[in-house]
């Protein structure tokens, strides 16, 4: 079980809806937004910095990149429908990889809302296929798989100087 975050002021990453840009935005695109399913896109290109050191001879996304691109989508998503886009990851449950993704590609997640526990940890089930380069449709092959649950932040008290 994951402790329970606690920020104090303004949180760093929060969404355009909340006036500030996220910083590590991995979303280039969404494709699809219905209330409970979101389908977006994340190109991989040789400028991103991360692939230089993984791996050095073949540079592919990360696999916990693929599992923020999930979390980043459901976030989108759960923002919409919940108005709350301060939301972390709590918990990944039955994750599988299987294909890399290599620069000149994109990694193209769909993301299910299967809802919210009663300690209001919002339930999703995510998969991201391969779209290579020059391929309008995606891989059969899955690169990531799984569920897992976003919850609210919960702000600290705030602090006084003294």
């Amino acid at each position: 079980m994951c402790p329970q975050t606690r920020l104090d002021g303004p949180w760093p990453h929060d969404t355009p809806e909340m006036g500030q840009p996220m910083k590590f935005d991995l979303i280039d695109h969404v494709i699809e937004q219905t209330d409970d399913r979101i389908i977006a896109v994340k190109t991989v290109t040789l400028a991103e910095e991360y692939l230089q050191d993984h791996f050095p001879t073949y540079p592919v996304l990360p696999g916990v990149l693929m599992i923020e691109t999930l979390v980043q989508a459901a976030r989108r998503l759960l923002t919409k429908a919940t108005g709350n886009p301060r939301l972390v990851l709590g918990e990944v449950k039955a994750l599988r990889y299987g294909q890399f993704v290599k620069p000149g590609e994109a990694l193209r997640v769909e993301v299910a809302y299967l809802g919210v526990d009663a300690d209001g940890h919002h339930r999703c089930k995510g998969i991201g296929h391969v779209i290579r380069a020059g391929e309008a449709t995606r891989s059969e092959t899955a690169a990531v798989t799984g569920r897992f649950t976003l919850r609210p932040v919960l702000a600290g008290p705030k602090r006084t100087s003294g």
